[in-house]
């Protein structure tokens, strides 16, 4: 049986951890090159405004210190019909070697205990793209189905890329 993975939230010494990995998830996913120092600068805003959202990051522990093997960043939404706030689910992030070992599911789990546990918070989402078929598989086995809703956007940054619906 494989070491238990451990899970804390991030602070600003997993800066340079959570650019490695946004810029990787970025190719990986949408093959897109992300500039690394406008990453490390949003890392570092999010990691400096709480009111904003967290990351957590996925530990496997080590013979000298704790491996980081994996992330995921919390942002909020307010519902007015819910008088709630929703956590969404963003940047997730594990290391292709630990893949498939149940690592997502215990951040999930993580965040969900805790989400479960303060009052404010009336749900958790999060968007995945379309053709991503082991994420939709992950998200399944963790409880969450897909919403009615489809997600549009205008992105003044990196562009909409258009998509076929």
């Amino acid at each position: 049986m494989p070491n238990p993975v451990h899970i804390r939230r991030a602070g600003p010494d997993d800066t340079n951890t959570i650019t490695l990995f946004n810029t990787a998830m970025a190719l990986e996913t949408e093959d897109r090159r992300l500039n690394q120092a406008t990453v490390r600068d949003g890392v570092r805003a999010l990691l400096r405004q709480p009111q904003y959202g967290f990351y957590i990051i996925a530990e496997q522990p080590g013979s000298k210190e704790p491996q980081p093997i994996g992330q995921l960043m919390i942002t909020f939404e307010w519902s007015d019909w819910r008088n709630g706030v929703f956590w969404w689910i963003q940047s997730v992030y594990v290391i292709p070697e630990q893949r498939g070992r149940g690592v997502y599911q215990t951040m999930h789990r993580y965040i969900t205990d805790e989400a479960k546990n303060d009052p404010s918070i009336c749900g958790i989402r999060l968007y995945v793209a379309r053709e991503n078929e082991r994420a939709h598989a992950a998200y399944r086995r963790v409880g969450l189905l897909p919403s009615n809703y489809a997600m549009y956007e205008q992105d003044f940054v990196l562009g909409t890329q258009p998509v076929k619906l």
